[in-house]
């Protein structure tokens, strides 16, 4: 079963977008352009008939931004006066964009005790479920205004583990985090050049949580860990994940369309015998199309076979359709990472 095929059959979809996709990084204001277009991905994703749940940062960087803060909240109060001002202002301009559509939006502000309370987790859903049944497009949020960081209720801590919680609640069959990562790679690919960037991952075990490393910006909170943390509930629940940096946020319509954009997290109910899947080593890379260079040079490779192109538009011998083959993953190395070799 291939991306597209798994992808183009989900019907109730979480998105969360991280603070440092909605912002200018400089500044920490609002980038109305691109969440302008991030809305119309949504109406359009509305319109194939499928549910979307919203789950947005940003309102404790907003409202820094309007207290004119210079610097990240240092206290609880500090952090708490922050998401009051800005969360209203946020879900403003959330209204203002979705209604140029005609579309009904929806705040639910939640605290960890919706979800770990048997009776607030009850109700919590039951609005979902009426809110999406009304075609309303819930935009989601922790209550940070009155969220304490105390062991008998607790906060979420970060918006990915909020998202995961929320699609393993409503329900979701899939789970998308955009922010200012790629995606998953077997090492920091900053100071380890072998670093291979991982696809899909089947089984989240010890191994893959160690390659897991910490990150964040001077705005958001969060990184990799986080985020495999979040894959790990919503796996569990069944539901697929996805992690995808969201500077194009136009990356919505490739993740949907099926291409092999961002780290595919797989639910068990696809079964074992999927493998994760790893992009090749820039080394072999290199090796591999330099061969393939001296192939279409020379019109044979290394070992003497002939290359011969067919109607079809395929090479004749395995070695050269190998060589086609990694001309081609190249292409897409490059597009994904960066010609960096």
């Amino acid at each position: 079963m291939d991306r597209k095929e798994i992808l183009s059959k989900k019907e109730r979809i979480v998105v969360k977008v991280g603070t440092t996709t909605i912002t200018y990084e400089e500044t920490g204001n609002i980038n109305l352009d691109k969440l302008e277009k991030f809305v119309r991905i949504l109406i359009n994703l509305r319109n194939q008939g499928k549910k979307v749940i919203v789950v947005s940062s940003g309102a404790v960087g907003v409202g820094r931004m309007v207290l004119g803060l210079d610097h990240r909240p240092e206290t609880e109060a500090e952090k708490q006066a922050c998401a009051a001002v800005g969360q209203g202002r946020l879900m403003m301009i959330y209204e203002k964009l979705f209604n140029e559509y005609s579309q009904l939006t929806a705040q639910v502000l939640l605290t960890k005790e919706s979800i770990t309370n048997a009776e607030c987790r009850k109700n919590a859903r039951q609005t979902f479920d009426a809110l999406l049944k009304m075609n309303v497009v819930p935009i989601v949020n922790e209550n940070d205004a009155i969220s304490v960081d105390e062991l008998a209720y607790g906060n979420f801590g970060d918006n990915d583990t909020l998202a995961a919680n929320v699609a393993e609640l409503v329900g979701a069959d899939l789970l998308v985090l955009l922010s200012d990562i790629e995606g998953m790679y077997t090492a920091d690919p900053k100071t380890n050049p072998n670093a291979r960037f991982i696809h899909t991952v089947v089984e989240i075990d010890e191994s893959l949580e160690r390659m897991a490393g910490g990150s964040g910006s001077d705005f958001g909170t969060g990184g990799m860990s986080t985020k495999v943390n979040a894959a790990k509930i919503v796996t569990d629940a069944g539901a697929d994940m996805i992690i995808a940096n969201g500077d194009n946020i136009y990356t919505i319509n490739d993740i949907m369309a099926g291409k092999k954009v961002g780290t595919l997290f797989l639910s068990r109910q696809h079964g074992k015998e999927l493998e994760n899947e790893l992009a090749p080593e820039r080394a072999k890379f290199r090796r591999q199309v330099k061969r393939l260079k001296k192939a279409e040079e020379k019109g044979h490779v290394e070992n003497g076979d002939k290359v011969q192109w067919n109607s079809g538009g395929g090479y004749g011998t395995k070695e050269t359709a190998a060589a086609h083959s990694y001309k081609m993953e190249e292409s897409r190395y490059g597009e994904l990472y960066g010609n960096t070799w």
